[in-house]
């Protein structure tokens, strides 16, 4: 619905009509319809960017140097940091990834936000169990063989 741009906004009655059982919706409640798709997805694109940028924060990636270190924006070493975002939420609606993009802008300011590549992955849970399990063989391994 929240990408029907017909003047009459003939989606947004189709799918109010096929999913929700609802005739005749005049074009006024239409257009209501449409702004609750785009409040609710730029809410949802917004508490998405708070919880990377929470994460961000903690490991010292978004330019403030992170829980335990010091350092300030100014003397940070600003390194690009890859975030792998899996979903057709972010690769099929456009305007989710354009309101996720504007958010983490607003949070951490357009010259750190530069710095931050949200990159679609496929299979994402298998690649992060495969990673926790690495990483957990690892420790395991290493506290075997240490006396």
């Amino acid at each position: 619905m929240h990408e029907d741009d017909s003047p009459e906004l003939t989606e947004v009655a189709r799918i109010l009509k096929r999913d929700l059982e609802i005739q005749d919706v005049s074009l006024k409640v239409r257009k209501l319809v449409l702004r609750i798709c785009d409040v609710v997805t730029r809410r949802a694109a917004r508490l998405v960017a708070a919880g990377i940028v929470g994460i961000l924060k903690k490991i010292g990636r978004d330019g403030s140097g992170g829980s335990t270190g010091g350092r300030s924006r100014s003397d940070a070493n600003i390194r690009r940091t890859v975030v792998a975002i899996e979903g057709s939420l972010y690769t099929g609606y456009a305007m989710f990834r354009e309101y996720l993009h504007e958010a983490l802008t607003e949070i951490l300011g357009e010259d750190m936000a530069q710095h931050v590549v949200l990159r679609p992955v496929e299979d994402g849970p298998g690649i992060g169990a495969a990673l926790l399990a690495a990483s957990q063989s690892t420790q395991t391994v290493d506290s075997v063989q240490q006396p």
